[in-house]
């Protein structure tokens, strides 16, 4: 699907200069782009790129100055960025659609199906699913019985969605991902054995939730483990039983939250980031990458780091005087030899 400079300057309300029938096709980085392509110039850093880019359209800031030709059409803008960005979400729009019911797949006769619902291929929708309008289950992913998808959610292929998990609006959950898995809930017995505990509660994802792939979340022993609204997660992250997910929380990659803790909203985990359980965290606290948790967290938009955690400022103090201890230790030595002197001199 190609799209013109003028096409382009009307969705986003800019002025071209050029060409205004040029047509692309693509999006493409400054440096890389090739004819056909549509770019965007934001960082001035780059801006020496925009002479020699083989892009037919660039997007630039009103207030850019050149200093030498461009083969380029240019489409002025108030924020190169934040345009650009709006043109990503309408060209990943575009390249998602996706609508109809594919086959072979089953769903079953108690399931309902909201308006402009696709099921990829080899789909599994379980007894009384309930889906939303617009949204997506690509091929290969299961949905249990009685689980609930909201409206515009989307998850791709080879998702698990496990029975009575619920699901909001504008949910993605990338491939992958496991939701509702049993909690890690065993019970230790006298010769050494472990008895399962049923796990019989679920996971609830609310609005606005993105989980990454290869990421579990798992299913409450009872009640529900929820990822509340707006909550993004990264790919191969693992949520334990009845964890509570504050709004806006953002999670990187290969963390892990043991059972029963809370975080609440605008929390921040950085990638390997261990939690231990039944602990709070409070709103807009930020953890450094590969910390550790081990302790409730009671004042807000504190920064930590290490492991365990402690104050991000004095982590960094300390990881100073780490590095100094060979010189620190060798200057101990010197001074316990002059003072064995000095005492033997007395």
């Amino acid at each position: 699907m190609q799209f013109t400079a003028q096409d382009i300057a009307f969705i986003l309300n800019g002025k071209v200069e050029g060409d205004p029938l040029i047509a692309v096709s693509q999006l493409a980085k400054i440096e890389e782009a090739t004819p056909g392509s549509l770019t965007f110039l934001a960082n001035p850093k780059y801006e020496q790129y925009l002479y020699t880019t083989n892009a037919s359209i660039a997007i630039v800031n009103d207030s850019l100055e050149l200093s030498g030709p461009v083969k380029a059409t240019l489409i002025r803008v108030e924020n190169a960025y934040s345009a650009f960005t709006v043109l990503l979400e309408k060209y990943n729009t575009y390249k998602l659609h996706k609508e109809g019911i594919e086959q072979p797949s089953f769903i079953h006769e108690t399931a309902v199906l909201g308006e402009n619902v696709y099921i990829g291929a080899f789909a599994y929708i379980g007894a009384g699913v309930k889906i939303g309008d617009n949204s997506k289950i690509y091929p290969h992913t299961y949905i249990g019985d009685n689980a609930g998808i909201g409206a515009n959610t989307t998850l791709f292929a080879n998702v698990k969605v496990y029975f009575d998990c619920v699901l909001g609006n504008n949910v993605t959950i990338h491939s992958g991902a496991v939701i509702g898995s049993d909690g890690f809930g065993f019970a230790p017995n006298a010769d050494g054995t472990y008895t399962k505990i049923a796990q019989i509660g679920n996971v609830i994802l609310e609005d606005d939730v993105e989980v990454g792939s290869n990421t579990t979340v798992d299913r409450a022993t009872m009640g529900s483990t929820i990822i509340r609204k707006g909550a993004k997660l990264d790919n191969l992250i693992q949520i334990a039983h009845n964890v509570d997910i504050g709004s806006n929380t953002v999670i990187a990659a290969q963390t892990g939250i043991s059972g029963s803790t809370k975080l609440a909203e605008n929390v921040i985990l950085g990638g390997q980031v261990g939690v231990v359980g039944h602990i709070t965290i409070a709103k807009g606290t930020q953890v450094q990458a590969q910390s550790g948790i081990s302790r409730t967290i009671k004042e807000e938009n504190t920064k930590l780091a290490g492991s365990p955690a402690f104050a991000y400022s004095s982590n960094m103090r300390s990881n100073v005087v780490l590095q100094r201890l060979p010189e620190l230790e060798r200057r101990v030595i010197e001074l316990e030899k002059i003072i064995a002197e000095l005492r033997k001199a007395d």
